[in-house]
């Protein structure tokens, strides 16, 4: 199937043929659906936190941050193009096809925070935004002629409109992250970028941080990295054969944000916040984001307590009154249910089982009440050492064909917005290797084509799927309007954006 060129290929991207091989497996084998045990409710796998404990959460959390006690850092996934934002406008502009979506577009431009830059880019070449007309508007828009947005990241087109100055989404990260991931006056935020943009976001840091440092009276450590070659996955024809360019080496293509675990295993923190770079409000509706972010951060500090003591009992005496409260916390309160006949197993074998179990990185993820939105949300699902735990399962992940399994899938009562708090060290203050807490069935295929060729793409696990599949996970219902991001140009009309 691979000859020596290809093998030489393989290596220089920062892979190996077994890697490779294990891929087209996949493609041959497909991967396994996920058993859903039931929906997480609230209740039943989902917290939901009353003011006394939102209060006492902030209160610890805030205290250990100020005193320096860890290390925080703010993970923005920020590689993705904004393209398909523009779907619309593209189809206009190229196409003539005109529908509701762009009426609202040339309707509303004056409310759009880049409207000042676009006037001015017109105005450049001696055209008036008021009389110009929509094709040469939507011209300067998209195209490098004038803004280039159809070409740039979601990052740095302009969201929100402020008396001085309007912000890009970088720039509320950065808002962000002075709020709620401030350790003792130091605030760190790493953006995974695409090489092709990586420069532009450097210049925008670079021109924007002294503001921010001034107002909010912190030193940034920003730092970028970009999603490493070595985790691409090779495309394949129809047939499972390996698909190749016209000059007949490998197709390799990205492999999701599943791929990132690589960049956030890199990072060295105590605690880590998750969002989207899209998922970003105004000043004026952020107190809830700060709020809850805080809380999540304090549920994981909570209970990784409560995990680093349990370890410390169990390597010096692990009797049954010990092995009795961890089977109840792991079932009340980390919400997993372990193995068929594991009360039949020695003392000495449920405690190798707690040890494993507890010894594991740890994530509280934040879940919005359903409101029909595309995506994963919270489930109990069966692992594959056939225990059952917390996991945020997507629609590819179910057989929905099974009229069980799409009965529960449709039960689910939230829906999973990106908003997570991890904890990536153990007890001795060692970062865990990420990589171990995969679950590698938990992958995609897809149809794609390229060439006018069609072919199958694969995705690994994931980033808060598969890829944290075997973490302590703790599920918590959040406000919904913590929840507010950018598919389309004109979600920026919505009151939350204005």
């Amino acid at each position: 199937m691979f000859i020596d060129n290809d093998i030489l290929q393989i290596n220089e991207r920062g892979s190996d043929i077994d890697t490779v091989q294990e891929q087209v497996g996949y493609f041959e084998n497909g991967f396994p659906f996920l058993q859903l045990s039931k929906a997480a409710t609230v209740g039943d796998g989902i917290i939901r936190l009353s003011d006394d404990q939102i209060d006492q959460l902030l209160t610890d959390f805030d205290r250990s941050a100020a005193e320096g006690e860890m290390a925080l850092l703010k993970f923005v996934p920020a590689s993705g193009a904004a393209t398909r934002m523009f779907k619309s406008l593209f189809s206009f502009l190229e196409a003539g096809k005109k529908d509701k979506s762009v009426d609202e577009f040339f309707d509303k431009l004056p409310d759009f925070a880049f409207y000042d830059d676009l006037k001015a880019s017109l105005a450049a070449d001696g055209n008036d935004i008021e009389t110009a007309d929509e094709k040469t508007i939507a011209s300067y828009f998209l195209t490098a002629k004038g803004l280039g947005y159809g070409e740039l990241p979601k990052g740095l087109l302009k969201f929100h409109n402020y008396e001085d100055r309007s912000r890009t989404p970088l720039e509320e990260h950065l808002v962000e992250g002075a709020k709620y991931a401030n350790a003792g006056g130091s605030v760190q935020i790493h953006f995974t970028v695409s090489p092709d943009h990586r420069d532009k976001f450097e210049k925008l840091v670079v021109e924007v941080l002294p503001s921010y440092q001034s107002e909010f009276g912190v030193r940034y450590i920003v730092s970028f990295s970009e999603q490493k070659n070595s985790t691409d996955t090779i495309a394949v024809n129809p047939d499972n054969t390996p698909f190749r360019e016209k000059d007949g080496s490998l197709l390799f293509r990205p492999a999701g944000h599943g791929a990132l675990l690589e960049n956030l295993g890199q990072l060295d923190a105590d605690i880590i916040f998750i969002k989207n770079i899209d998922n970003v409000v105004p000043d004026r509706i952020k107190d809830d984001t700060i709020t809850y972010k805080k809380a999540l951060a304090g549920i994981v500090l909570q209970y990784q307590k409560r995990v680093f003591g349990y370890l410390e009992k169990l390597s010096k005496q692990a009797d049954s009154a010990l092995l009795d409260e961890l089977d109840a916390f792991f079932k009340d309160e980390l919400c997993v249910i372990p193995p068929a006949g594991f009360e039949t197993w020695s003392d000495e074998s449920k405690k190798e089982y707690f040890v494993q179990k507890l010894d594991r990185p740890i994530r509280a993820c934040g879940m919005v009440k359903n409101q029909g939105e595309p995506g994963g949300g919270p489930f109990w699902a069966e692992n594959a050492d056939k225990s059952s735990s917390l996991q945020i399962v997507e629609s590819a992940q179910v057989d929905v064909d099974d009229a069980a399994q799409n009965t529960i899938f449709k039960e689910s009562t939230h829906f999973n917005p990106v908003d997570l708090v991890c904890g990536v060290k153990n007890s001795k203050g060692e970062l865990y290797d990420l990589k171990k807490f995969r679950d590698p069935l938990t992958g995609f295929i897809t149809a794609k084509s390229k060439d006018g060729k069609d072919l199958k793409a694969q995705e690994l696990p994931g980033l808060w799927n598969g890829a944290m599949a075997n973490w302590n996970t703790l599920f918590v219902e959040v406000p919904l309007l913590t929840f507010n991001p950018v598919k389309t140009v004109n979600d920026l009309l919505r009151e939350q954006h204005q």
